[in-house]
């Protein structure tokens, strides 16, 4: 656990210059470098029990890293939890990119919607899953007014050509998206039996 200075070094070189607020609220969360050993309940593992075990999930084949994606961006693809008889994935918001970054089909919605699925696919795959295991989506689409009618075309369509049922839990977002030329985003939870 990073202790002293080396604790706000990710604070100060994301924005060197704080604001006064922000240094207040390091200090009472316990990351000033200033707390020597204190505990910092929230923070650092809960003494004396296990953390769940869990790893990053990636498909570096169609989808690149999420801190190549956005610098800085501070999260995995997608997460794998075991859980005693089963494991979980949890798949982070996916769109319509390469393996470079690069957004795929700009402006074609039935293009980024299908691109969206060979990604969160790719990440299934990465872990022995299948869309048979996703039990929830949530899609984020820029115009919600605009798209949801295509998107609940190709996502029916996408599904009854896969043969899941039942469908996985859904719910549909309006949301400003990370980049301004992205039209759908989707993230996904799946449980896996363990043998």
């Amino acid at each position: 656990m990073p202790r002293g200075r080396a604790v706000l070094a990710p604070f100060e070189e994301s924005r060197p210059t704080l604001s006064a607020g922000a240094r207040a609220e390091l200090v009472q969360l316990g990351l000033d470098g200033a707390g020597g050993e204190r505990s910092r309940p929230g923070l650092d593992p809960v003494p004396g029990r296990a953390v769940m075990p869990r790893r990053a999930i990636c498909a570096p084949a169609v989808l690149n890293e999420a801190y190549d994606y956005a610098k800085p961006s501070s999260f995995s693809r997608g997460v794998r939890v075991e859980l005693p008889g089963a494991s979980m994935l949890f798949l982070s918001g996916t769109a319509s990119v390469d393996e470079a970054g690069r957004t795929v089909h700009e402006g074609d919605f039935e293009g980024q919607c299908l691109r969206t699925f060979r990604n969160l696919t790719a990440l299934l795959v990465a872990e022995g899953a299948s869309w048979h295991d996703v039990v929830r989506t949530t899609c984020y689409l820029r115009d919600i007014d605009r798209d949801y009618a295509a998107f609940n075309t190709m996502r029916t369509a996408f599904l009854t050509a896969i043969g899941v049922d039942p469908l996985p839990a859904s719910t549909g977002i309006e949301a400003g998206l990370c980049r301004p030329d992205l039209l759908i985003e989707i993230e996904a939870v799946a449980i896996l039996p363990r043998d």
